[in-house]
């Protein structure tokens, strides 16, 4: 499979990087005040506005952890497939496809009760699976990138979705009378929707958090404890070892992958049958999540219980950001507030690892130059 080696981004560790980190962070929140002064803005506005939309109180609580659930999802299976050295860059569509086929199965079939659900959750995660199983497909029967097909194939996807929504005899909503239809599915049946612990102005948990929240330690455990998990790891880090030592490359790979795009399906179900959204199949209803839950993995390294405090970070941000806008403040600065914390989270251990191997070199100089000196006499 072609991919990048997790290597990089689980960093060398230690002190130094939890040094550097820190130093980037601060200089990432002190870039990110310096461009909303520049916008015209006031930064402790601004935080306060942020704090005011995603955890002032039990009601703004709830909506940052509805959007954590989908980008944690979506950064556990991203966690999965780097590990296996292969670089899944398709998640917003996988997410899109999860969606469809989850509004498909939550508009067509007549199933009482939860099994419903269950049903929309299964047919999101295999249609998210499939669909990134394609590449690996494409990969392996043409030599195509899964890198490049994984991103070109969120395009289609958002083709099919806008297709299907626009379509009377697949997914577009039911005309009433003469009133204008919009590109969007009548709202999937009561019993496809996922519960909600709690009331409104109180604290809510919806399901789809506990559910990527299980999936996450699930993920880890496997990932730490199991003989699959530990093939992964080494696929990631050598395949020819891992291939010299039994492991099935290309079809542990692919397998990677296509958990890579059921989770990202799962989570494009979990916008549907949650009060994140209008529960309505929609052109935009990934939102940019599978991007995000890609920022989100990447941040955390790859680690699936490290992915948890960064998705509710994420949440954060997108909870928030729209409270901004009463500051003065773009509500694109979210987003570049959000790269600048990805970059000072990512570029850390790549220095780290620079400035060791640099030490060495030096230190390998200085063990030469006696011995040849010695040499030389």
């Amino acid at each position: 499979m072609n991919g990048v080696r997790p290597g990089v981004l689980l960093g060398p560790g230690g002190a130094p990087t939890a040094g550097v980190t820190v130093l980037a962070v601060a200089v990432a929140l002190a870039l990110s005040s310096l461009l909303v002064a520049v916008t015209g803005g006031s930064p402790a506005d601004a935080v306060e506005a942020l704090l005011r939309g995603s955890v002032a109180d039990r009601t703004a609580w709830s909506s940052t952890l509805l959007y954590a659930a989908p980008l944690l999802l979506v950064a556990v299976g991203t966690c999965l497939s780097v590990r296996a050295g292969v670089f899944n860059l398709g998640q917003e569509g996988q997410v899109l496809i999860g969606a469809l086929a989850g509004a498909w199965v939550g508009l067509r079939l007549a199933v009482p009760g939860p099994a419903l659900l269950l049903l929309v959750l299964a047919a999101a995660a295999l249609a998210g699976g499939a669909w990134a199983g394609l590449s690996s497909l494409m990969h392996r029967l043409r030599g195509v990138n899964v890198v490049v097909s994984t991103l070109l194939m969120t395009f289609l996807a958002q083709q099919l979705v806008a297709y299907a929504v626009n379509t009377p005899w697949l997914l577009q909503e039911t005309r009433l009378g003469n009133a204008t239809v919009s590109p969007q599915s009548n709202k999937i049946q009561d019993g496809a929707l996922l519960g909600s612990f709690g009331q409104y102005p109180g604290l809510q948990i919806n399901g789809g958090l506990i559910l990527a929240l299980v999936a996450a330690v699930v993920a880890a455990v496997v990932i730490a404890r199991t003989r699959w998990g530990f093939r992964l790891t080494m696929l990631g880090l050598n395949p020819r070892a891992a291939r010299h030592a039994g492991v099935r490359v290309a079809a542990l790979g692919g397998t990677a992958l296509a958990l890579s795009g059921a989770f990202a399906g799962l989570a494009g179900a979990v916008l549907l049958a949650s009060p994140v959204g209008t529960n309505r199949l929609q052109p935009g209803i990934s939102n940019n999540i599978g991007w995000d839950g890609l920022l989100v993995a990447l941040v955390a390294r790859n680690r699936p219980v490290a992915a948890i405090p960064v998705a509710l970070l994420f949440g954060v941000l997108r909870s928030g950001g729209g409270f901004l806008a009463a500051t003065g403040v773009p509500s694109y600065l979210v987003d570049v507030v959000k790269s600048l914390l990805v970059l000072a989270f990512v570029i850390p251990p790549v220095v780290v690892a620079a400035l060791r191997g640099r030490a060495s070199r030096r230190a390998a100089r200085a063990t030469a130059a006696p011995v040849r000196e010695e040499v030389l006499t």
